[in-house]
């Protein structure tokens, strides 16, 4: 019969829907969910909460990241192991015997193993073990000389003559660190050591053939010393025959004057690079070279160790050398120069070749080897051992992974997600949302996408410790947050940090604070406006002052004094100018009456005016803020952090006001509103509404606000007895009218 198919329960958070993972066979069946649903299908071994041993041990390929079939792979290997997956929903710490299989063979070895860690720990009637129980086991084993790991310390040779082949080994090709901390060989750090060795002194055994050794055991300084000038010299005797072939390129082959010149302009030594630039000595058709005098300074050092260790050995004492005489001492140490040629490469060689002959012995390597078997043989145990470790990790954590990697049931359940760093205490607020970062700036980038206000923060420890975090705001108002606050970081186990915001990634925290933004914006302008305006006056005034100081302190100077400057004529003030005033101040006057005249128009419905001009005002941002809100969510801020999250992990504004703890009073608190020291409050409501009725008032009194107003209550009415007072006509048109 085909299989009856899991049948899942879900949870709706974030706007996403999450899987329950409420027992073992929920956990047993997660290779049957499809990996869309999983919340995340990439983390970081480093940086979360939960141990990164732990982590270390579901990451079998060892890359720092922890993905889908890893998880797989750690649930099979449990299944393997436990009787039941419900244990690693079981909270505590430590392991009871029961949980082991017996019926297969991982689970009846890590029986046996756990048994006998607490046995040889003296708890031999003990029925279940913890993870100190089996750190004490692994620490003991450590220090044993075989340990399980294929690595000998030098101390564990048990030989004085193998422990010092020992560090001549690690001192030549490294070591690798032995499960005790000490550095040591392994197999295979020792075999590429011996076959180099090997090959090397083979090489060594190359000097007996003939012509290797024309000098004996000088030969091989001898050889460097023509090395150091060979190609000075063949470059001289090129010239030379240059030279001889045209007389005319004598001069174009030796040292210009325009060089010397450039030369004799600097501060001379002998070693000077232009000297060492120039040839070797003077150039002529057919000359030898000179050994002694007539040499380029810079060169001679090495000529005269040259004419020492080659020339007078091989030729005799001499003056100077020709090209035949170069050609010969060329090739009476060719042979030693090709021998030299093919010595092996490999670390081996930074060993003398007789350490070496000793080092190549056959019991030695042969003692070495038989060291390291007998270490690795011991190997299945400690694999045992780390299974128990394994188990332990796997039944205390395995499922807190789980809940932040296939679900966020930890971050959405308030119980403390596994990336949350710990809670940021500044401004009167709480963040909880923090996250470590080792890139502010790099992290930033993605972070942005989120949604969400963030504020990178420096936290630092008395001792020097630092690191670095981003917290989210998501409840109250974004106007004291600004770089260079401090605040107080307390992290997951509890330790205080000062922390001090660094850099702000601005988006809207509600909708609330949306709507007076643009009101704070313009508070903000005209602060800004005014300071400046200020500012520059300030300037100005202190400019007057001080020129007026100085003019004070040298009024007794010998000096004779500046002709006073020419008075500024007074400037006046334009009639057109004024009339321009005048215009404008009566259009705004006009403006002014009908925006007041519109709105007392409105009647009963002025109420519905005043709401459209603030969301006339407010609106856009409120409107902007509403559809970064919608959208906010976790995910960038952990895929900056190495996470691959795949889902909408959504921070809405419910949820937000969760994260970001607002101060508030206790419950039951008393509250004395009577603050001895509060500021005399300015009255600026009641010079507001006066300014209202004032303005009011001129429009009614002008007749401005009568086509809008009752007959009982217009100007006309009640000012002029309901007509408009007419203009006495004048005596001459009275005249006229008789």
């Amino acid at each position: 019969m085909a299989k009856q198919k899991k049948h899942w329960s879900f949870f709706r958070a974030g706007g996403v829907d999450q899987v329950v993972l409420a027992t073992g066979d929920d956990i047993g069946a997660l290779a049957e969910l499809d990996q869309k649903l999983w919340v995340a299908i990439a983390c970081p071994t480093k940086g979360t909460e939960i141990e990164e041993k732990t982590l270390d041990f579901v990451d079998t390929d060892h890359d720092g990241r922890i993905r889908p079939p890893e998880i797989l792979e750690a649930i099979e290997w449990s299944k393997k192991v436990f009787s039941s997956l419900d244990v690693l929903l079981e909270k505590g710490d430590s392991l009871a015997f029961g949980a082991f299989n017996g019926a297969t063979p991982e689970g009846k070895a890590a029986l046996v193993s756990a048994k006998r860690i607490l046995a040889e720990s003296g708890k031999k009637e003990a029925k279940e073990i913890t993870l100190d129980d089996v750190n004490g086991m692994v620490t003991v084993m450590a220090a044993t000389r075989f340990n399980g790991d294929g690595i000998i310390p030098a101390g564990s040779a048990g030989d004085d003559v193998v422990e010092k082949a020992i560090e001549d080994i690690v001192g030549a090709s490294g070591s690798v660190v032995d499960r005790s901390g000490k550095p040591g060989v392994d197999k295979k750090i020792v075999d590429g050591f011996f076959e180099q060795a090997a090959a090397l002194v083979a090489w060594d055994g190359g000097r007996s053939e003939a012509g290797v050794e024309a000098l004996g055991e000088a030969t091989g300084e001898a050889t460097s010393a023509l090395v150091d000038v060979e190609a000075k010299i063949d470059d001289y005797f090129a010239r030379c025959r240059l030279a001889a072939f045209d007389s005319r390129g004598a001069a174009a082959l030796n040292p210009q004057e325009s060089e010397l010149a450039t030369i004799a302009a600097k501060s001379l030594v002998a070693t000077d690079e232009g000297v060492a630039k120039l040839p070797l000595a003077r150039i002529e058709g057919g000359k030898a070279l000179p050994l002694e005098a007539g040499v380029n300074p810079a060169w001679a050092p090495k000529i005269a160790r040259f004419a020492k260790l080659v020339v007078t050995p091989l030729l005799g004492a001499k003056s100077s050398l020709t090209e035949a005489d170069w050609s010969t001492l060329v090739s009476k140490l060719a042979a030693h120069r090709g021998w030299l040629g093919k010595r092996p490469a490999g670390d081996a060689g930074k060993l003398s070749i007789d350490r070496l002959k000793e080092l190549v012995a056959p019991e030695i390597k042969t003692e070495i080897d038989s060291l390291i078997a007998q270490d690795a043989a011991l190997e299945a145990d400690y694999a045992q051992i780390v299974a128990v470790e394994k188990a332990i990790r796997y039944r205390r954590e395995f499922a807190r992974l789980l809940r932040n990697f296939v679900t966020f049931a930890d971050f959405y359940g308030g119980v403390g997600a596994s990336f949350q760093a710990g809670t940021l205490f500044l401004d009167a607020r709480g963040c909880e949302l923090t996250v470590y970062v080792n890139d502010p700036a790099k992290h930033a980038a993605l972070a942005g996408l989120s949604g969400a206000y963030l504020a990178y923060c420096d936290i630092t420890r008395p001792g020097g410790s630092k690191k670095q975090i981003v917290a989210a705001f998501t409840a109250g108002d974004t106007d004291a947050l600004m770089v260079g606050r401090n605040g107080v970081f307390y992290d997951r186990k509890g330790v205080d940090w000062d922390a001090t915001i660094t850099s702000i990634i601005e988006n809207p925290i509600s909708i609330r604070q949306a709507f007076w933004s643009p009101y704070k914006r313009l508070v903000r302008t005209i602060e800004e406006m005014v300071a400046k305006r200020a500012a520059e006056k300030e300037k100005a005034s202190q400019a007057r002052i001080d020129a007026q100081a100085a003019a004070t302190a040298n009024a007794d100077s010998t000096a004779p004094a500046p002709a006073p400057a020419a008075p500024v004529p007074e400037k006046k003030m334009d009639v057109g100018t004024v009339a321009a005033i005048g215009v404008a101040v009566a259009g705004v006057a006009t403006f002014v009456t009908a925006i007041l005249g519109s709105f007392l128009g409105l009647g009963r419905w002025m109420p519905i005016g005043v709401l459209a001009i603030l969301l006339l005002i407010s609106g856009p941002s409120m409107l902007i803020a509403w559809l970064k809100l919608r959208k906010r969510n976790l995910g960038p801020i952990l895929d900056a952090n190495a996470w691959a999250v795949n889902s909408r992990a959504k921070v809405n504004v419910p949820f937000g006001r969760r994260l970001t703890r607002l101060a508030t009073l206790p419950e039951g608190s008393t509250r004395k509103l009577d603050d001895p020291y509060a500021e005399k409050q300015t009255p600026w409501k009641l010079y507001f509404f006066l300014l209202v009725l004032v303005t009011l008032g001129v429009v009614w009194v002008l007749g401005k606000a009568d086509p809008y107003l009752p007959e009982s209550v217009k100007s006309s009415n009640v000012l002029h007895g309901g007509s408009a007072p007419v203009p006495a006509p004048s005596t001459s048109a009275s005249a006229s009218a008789k």
